[in-house]
């Protein structure tokens, strides 16, 4: 058990990582550090956080600092934690690129006491009244470049991850962000595109509301998601989701053209190459 815990972002993540925290016994007191006061308010009301203090405060008193925070604000936000702490305390973030911030903070005193993780896991909801319960259970958490963590540090994370239900990928941070463009970024940049595509051409919003099923639905629930949050994934994951995005772009072209030439036949395969993932996701 950790006795006093730091959470930099109090909103969807870190509000359920707090909660995680608590329902497992993993933390005794947990601050909460937050630019924006009226999610720290929140925070501390319904109980996702004991208390709230600016960030130098808080990391006096804590063993561990969590930053769940936009990808873009996280960097200087480590950089400073990073400066700011002693030999034994242990930092991590959440954030969903990792290439960044590992260059970010490669040369910094105490970049071995840092942890770039990444959890696998978020709503189109943002907030502390977004915090789920149990929400990483069963999810994937990514832990990038273990090797430049002290061992402690790591072994922490480690045991935080599995007891809240994650199971653990490790890979190098340049990896990390070609793969979760695939996985992430490139369905979110979808959803908002589908978002705008339909909102621009159907202009009767009762149309929408009336004849979505749940296929729309599904497919555009990401394009709630913050804006806040997303455009600095898209920045910071630029390269990787521009090459996506052709590839992408390619797919879609194929089938225009099985529909434009009538080749029904090539549609067919098309989506039959496209139900093998059935194999790997059910």
């Amino acid at each position: 058990m950790i006795h006093t815990v730091t959470i930099v972002g109090t909103g969807l993540i870190g509000g359920s990582f707090a909660l995680a925290l608590k329902n497992n016994n993993i933390a005794t007191h947990i601050i909460g550090v937050d630019n924006n006061t009226q999610n720290l308010q929140k925070a501390l009301e319904i109980g996702l956080v004991d208390e709230i203090l600016n960030l130098e405060k808080a990391i006096k008193k804590s063993h561990f600092i969590y930053v769940a925070i936009p990808v873009d604000e996280a960097i200087p936000i480590l950089k400073k934690i990073l400066q700011l702490i002693n030999t034994t305390q242990i930092v991590a973030d959440a954030g969903s690129t990792k290439l960044a911030i590992c260059e970010a903070l490669k040369n910094e005193t105490h970049r071995s006491n840092f942890v770039a993780t990444h959890p696998m896991w978020g709503t189109e909801h943002s907030g502390p009244q977004a915090a789920v319960h149990n929400a990483f259970v069963g999810k994937a958490c990514v832990i990038c470049e273990k090797e430049k963590s002290q061992n402690s540090a790591v072994v922490l994370l480690e045991s935080i991850y599995k007891k809240i239900g994650m199971h653990l990928v490790y890979m190098p941070a340049e990896a990390h962000d070609l793969h979760a463009a695939y996985i992430s970024h490139l369905p979110h940049f979808i959803s908002f595109a589908l978002a705008n595509t339909v909102l621009q051409k159907e202009k009767k919003e009762t149309t929408i509301f009336e004849m979505a099923s749940g296929g729309f639905e599904s497919t555009v629930r990401l394009a709630k998601s913050n804006p806040a949050m997303w455009v600095p994934i898209f920045k910071q994951n630029k390269n990787n989701l521009i090459t996506i995005l052709d590839e992408y772009t390619h797919q879609i072209a194929q089938f225009k053209i099985a529909l434009q030439t009538e080749n029904y036949i090539s549609m067919q395969s098309l989506i039959e190459a496209a139900n093998t993932i059935k194999r790997i996701i059910k």
